[in-house]
Formats: structure tokens, C-alpha cells, sequence
């Protein structure tokens, strides 16, 4: 279970605001703690990292292509690839051989497939290699907390579970971490980005007074699951068109790609909210089987008063917004810009808009995706602590949070989530080809959705 938190005076919550601006503008997630592996274990005699792609989706894909774009990163490989489908292994080990060539180097022998493939590619790693655990988030507690029992280091996309009891897991996973040594980055990529670290320094200066509201939205078009057939209610079939449209699978659309500005929101405040209240619906006319709502308006409260607007939207013939906000007491700010870039200004006032910036600071050279992994390589290389985990788990229990405010029509607390056993599947350990999917459609193909008095996730 997470430790739990002690709600703060707004004194003491503003000294420690200032004080986690201030460590988190000045230093990057690998800290400079010794790890318990030598220094020289990380990758044995030829100092290669050798990497496992668990989940060979374009995510995943992309990870790799990060990894193995790392400036002056030293001698990498992928390594071995694990998938419960032969043919996405094939797709995407083609694809990064014309892109890598002689880096890639994953003969038959070490294509492993099927529920049991990670432990496969995991075994064949040593002390220093890294396990990318990139599959939907409903088995990455499982993968990440197998790689870490034996010692290796990983790199897990978000989301990182599809509900609290699995988030706990993955919990005890970071903290066991810090006893085998694993290294652990998360994929929340946008911690990494130099020009928000400058903001946030600006505003442990007090540029911008004191900050009392973040706004941060994801506002785009329709994305809904349509009608599924014989196919519904496949376990398979699920964890292929599931992915975003099943809670089970992939935590819902909302989680899968808001988290990002939840994350920001958190990373601004210097907290973790203590409760949530939120609306949700769906669009008229909407034809969607799954279990999203098109609309989810998040309204956070952390301990000492402060508030925080995260708004998620898919909708036709509207105004999109992809952004993050930041309103002090002497003016505004923009912290995160369309699809992750560093978009970052001060305002003169309170107004946000071209004609009124005020500072912003030197462009990113990278993309933040290259920045997390220049980052994690170099805390592999220098042999520095790295361990992301336990703060991902609560930036995600936060957007869990919201979810669940969203869906049950009622405030939901941080000591709520906490609590919280809940979990959509309860046989994760045990799942193969055969196994029964742990949500079913009905005779319309359509998939039980959140009504407020009817429905439990916490």
C-alpha cells in the first residue's frame, strides 16, 4: 500500500512547494545516490545495454527508437522481443531494422511469445539491461515487478495500472526496487523538458506571485469504440480493440493521454491533491460501445486550498485545446503546448496569448521522449539512482481519482484512493489465450458503462 499523507498548513505546504520547485528546476530524475550494482555492472565486460521490448506496439517501437537514438549513450542493442502475438513482433522488428540495422539484434531464438514471453526476455537480461514494459497498463504491475525481482532495470509506458489495487502493486514494485537496484524511468517524458525546469525555477523566484490555479486541458475529436461483433467479448480480441475503449484493458482514453497534464498539474503544485470533484457526459447522438464518456471536467483541491481545472473532450465541430495554464497572483503562464512540446512563456498579466508573453526560455534541443531517455541512460551509465516509479504510481492515482469522480458523480479522496483495493481484473497472474475476459458486452455488443449510482471502481 502507498504511504499515507498528512494534509498540510498553507505555510508548510508553501515552504515545501518552493523547496520541490527548486530540486525539481535544478536536477534531473537520476539523482546522484550510488547504486547497489558496481559501477561497471551495468551491461558486463562490453558495456552493451541490451534492451527487451515487452508489448511490440508503436509505443513500444518508439521507446526503442528513443533508446537507441541517445547522444554518445554508449553501446545498445535490442536485445529480445516479447509479444502474445508473433505477427506485431515481426511488424515492428522489420520496422526498426531499416530504421537501426546493425543495433538490432533479435534472432528467432529470442522472440519469445505468448502470457509467459516477458519472463522469457527478462531472463536473459543481466544487472544494467533494461526491460521495456510497454504493453496496455493492465499487466505492466506484473512485467515491471517480475523485471525488478530479478534485478533489472526498466523503462514502463503510462498509464502504469487500469485501477487502484493494481497501482498499489506497482507501488511495492518501486520500493522493491530500491533494494535489488533497479533502475525504473516512467513515461511521463515531460519532466525531462529544460524549458519547463526554467518555469518552474521562475516561479520558486516568485515571478509569478504565488500560484493558486492550474488549467490543463486535451481537447480534440471523437475517438469511440465501434461495434465488435462475434468478437465482443474475446478476451484476445479485447486487449486488441480494448485498448483505449475497455477500462480493464488500457485505464480509458481520458487516462491514457490526459495523465500527461495531470502529471504537469501535480509537478507544478508541489502536491498531490486530497479530493476531486468532477462532471462527465456523453455527446448526443454519440455512437460509442465502449465504456469512455466524451467529456471529463476535473476540479482537484490540495491541502492547503489551491485548485486545479484538468478537462479532457472528444467532440466534432468544436474548439480544441491542448495545454497547460499556470495563473499566479502577478501574472500567467503556459507550461506544456500541443502534443507535449515544451511550449513555454510568461505572461505580462493575467491574459494568455502571443501579444502578451512576457519571457520565455531557450528552446528544448530534443524531444521530451529524448530527454527522458538521454536522462536514463546516463543514470545507467554513471551508475546513479533512477527511480521514477513511486512518483508515477501517484500522478496516476491522481488521474484515477478523477476518472473515478467522473464516473460515480460523487467527491473522490486521496485517502479514498489509497484505501482502494479495486481492481477490473483480479486474475491478471493467470491469464492466457484461453482465459475469460473479465468484462462482457451485451446483446447489442455494448460494453457496461459508468452510471452514477450504479457503478464501483474505487
Amino acid at each position: 500500500m502507498i504511504e499515507n499523507r498528512t494534509p498540510t498548513t498553507s505555510k508548510t505546504a508553501d515552504h515545501s512547494r518552493r523547496n520541490f520547485l527548486k530540486l525539481t528546476g535544478a536536477a534531473t530524475a537520476g539523482a546522484a545516490a550510488t547504486s547497489v550494482f558496481p559501477s561497471g555492472a551495468h551491461a558486463a565486460d562490453d558495456q552493451t545495454i541490451r534492451l527487451a521490448l515487452i508489448g511490440c506496439g508503436g509505443r513500444g517501437t518508439g521507446a526503442v527508437g528513443d533508446a537507441l537514438s541517445v547522444p554518445d549513450g554508449g553501446p545498445m542493442e535490442l536485445h529480445a522481443m516479447a509479444d502474445i502475438d508473433e505477427k506485431a513482433i515481426e511488424h515492428r522488428r522489420t520496422a526498426l531494422e531499416r530504421r537501426f540495422k546493425e543495433k538490432i539484434n533479435v534472432p528467432q531464438e529470442r522472440r519469445f511469445i505468448g502470457f509467459d514471453a516477458y519472463k522469457k526476455a527478462i531472463d536473459i537480461l543481466r544487472p544494467g539491461d533494461v526491460a521495456l514494459c510497454t504493453t496496455r497498463a493492465y499487466i505492466r504491475p506484473v512485467h515491471v515487478e517480475y523485471a525488478v525481482s530479478r534485478g533489472i532495470n526498466v523503462f514502463m509506458e503510462k498509464p502504469f495500472a487500469s485501477d487502484p489495487g493494481s497501482l498499489h502493486r506497482m507501488y511495492r514494485a518501486g520500493e522493491n526496487a530500491k533494494k535489488t537496484g533497479s533502475k525504473i524511468a516512467a513515461g511521463l517524458q515531460c519532466r525531462h523538458s529544460p524549458a519547463r525546469k526554467a518555469l518552474l525555477d521562475q516561479i520558486a523566484d516568485g515571478a509569478l506571485g504565488e500560484v493558486s490555479y492550474v488549467c490543463a486541458n486535451r481537447w480534440g475529436g471523437p475517438n469511440n469504440l465501434r461495434p465488435q461483433g462475434d468478437n465482443a467479448n474475446n478476451l484476445i480480441s479485447q486487449l486488441n480493440f480494448g485498448r483505449i475503449g475497455l477500462l480493464w484493458v488500457g485505464s480509458g482514453h481520458m487516462v491514457d493521454y490526459l495523465i500527461h497534464q495531470i502529471d504537469e498539474t501535480c509537478w507544478i503544485m508541489g502536491d498531490w491533491p486530497v479530493s476531486c470533484r468532477a462532471l462527465a457526459g456523453r455527446t448526443p447522438e454519440t455512437i460509442e460501445m465502449g465504456q469512455n464518456l466524451d467529456s471529463y471536467a476535473m476540479e482537484y483541491t490540495f491541502a492547503d486550498g489551491r485548485k486545479a481545472f484538468c478537462g479532457f473532450r472528444t467532440q466534432e465541430n468544436s474548439t480544441n485545446d491542448f495545454a497547460t495554464y499556470i495563473h499566479g497572483t502577478k501574472c500567467a503562464a503556459q507550461f506544456s503546448g500541443n502534443v507535449h512540446r515544451a511550449t513555454v512563456h510568461k505572461f505580462k498579466d493575467q491574459r494568455i496569448g502571443n501579444e502578451f508573453i512576457d519571457w520565455t526560455p531557450p528552446a528544448d534541443q530534443h524531444s521530451p521522449w529524448q530527454y527522458e531517455w538521454n536522462d536514463f541512460v546516463a543514470s545507467i551509465r554513471g551508475d546513479r539512482e533512477h527511480n521514477e516509479a513511486l512518483r508515477a504510481v501517484k500522478s496516476d492515482l491522481t488521474t484515477l481519482m478523477g476518472r473515478a469522480a467522473c464516473h460515480t458523480g460523487r467527491e473522490v479522496t486521496w485517502d479514498q484512493m489509497m484505501a482502494s483495493t479495486f481492481q477490473f481484473c483480479n486474475y491478471l497472474d493467470d491469464l492466457d489465450y484461453n482465459s475469460e475476459a473479465p468484462v462482457k458486452a451485451d446483446g447489442n455488443g455494448k460494453f457496461p458503462q459508468p452510471i452514477p449510482g450504479k457503478w464501483t471502481e474505487v
